[in-house]
């Protein structure tokens, strides 16, 4: 739901201030084979972090653990896909579409791109460690929108970095699993 609502929140942002988000999403294999290829260096990032023994990155590893493994362990692989899926669209229209759209007329594109990765840090923080990682993902993802020219690219990096993510951390590597009963 939460996603849902930024993707309702994003076109309201956008209709007021006038940022046309339907133009800046376009379906172009290119891009599609860019957005899948692009997430690559975020997954070594991810399992740098699982395996990395500096204290912040252990702190993201005991959120990941505490918090998010006993109320997300036992979903199925498909709700994993459908919250990867409305987390790249819904946060990427939100984040890369109205925020760094509407600034970029305003800012240019550069200072637009470190202003929305910053609040895309903060907007995903839950250790200022990770708050960091964030801020410097939604960077690189700007980078690629812009460059690209179209939110597929971040959108699809977004989503397949999502659901890898999930399902290694949940399904590969079984975290938060409930035990298997006792006959």
């Amino acid at each position: 739901m939460v996603e849902l609502s930024l993707g309702v929140i994003a076109y309201g942002l956008a209709w007021g201030f006038e940022v046309p988000l339907n133009g800046m999403l376009h379906w172009r294999w290119q891009d599609a084979f860019l957005g899948l290829w692009a997430s690559l260096p975020l997954f070594s990032l991810f399992f740098w972090t699982l395996s990395s023994p500096a204290e912040p990155l252990l702190e993201i590893r005991l959120f990941l653990e505490k918090t998010l493994a006993p109320l997300m362990a036992d979903w199925s692989v498909a709700r994993y896909a459908l919250l990867s899926v409305l987390a790249g669209v819904c946060e990427e229209f939100l984040f890369r579409g109205v925020i760094q759209g509407g600034l970029t007329p305003v800012l240019g594109g550069a200072a637009a791109i470190l202003v929305t990765g910053i609040l895309f840090g903060l907007f995903h923080k839950i250790t200022w460690a990770y708050a960091v990682m964030g801020g410097l993902i939604g960077i690189y993802l700007g980078l690629l929108g812009l460059l690209a020219n179209n939110l597929l690219v971040p959108m699809l990096i977004h989503a397949v970095y999502d659901f890898g993510a999930l399902v290694y951390f949940f399904k590969v590597r079984g975290l938060g699993r409930s035990p298997a009963p006792k006959p």
